[in-house]
């Protein structure tokens, strides 16, 4: 899928949440800090790592790819 960024970045938890991939920004920040959650192919475990367009974001199957608007 691909997310529209509106802004410079996004945080990874809200990215999530916005994608709509997990229910919750409290459940975001659980599944990143579970280490379920990787950033052009790197594990990541920041909840607010900054994600910019040109990334990908994959958890549990689902790939996003986070564009300029």
């Amino acid at each position: 899928m691909e997310f529209t960024l509106k802004d410079e970045y996004i945080e990874l938890c809200k990215l999530l949440k916005a994608a709509n991939i997990v229910m919750s920004g409290g459940e975001g920040k659980e599944v990143v800090a579970q280490g379920m959650v990787t950033v052009d192919g790197e594990l990541e475990t920041r909840k607010r790592c900054k994600i910019r367009a040109g990334q990908t974001v994959e958890f549990e199957g689902q790939v996003i790819n986070v564009i300029s608007s």
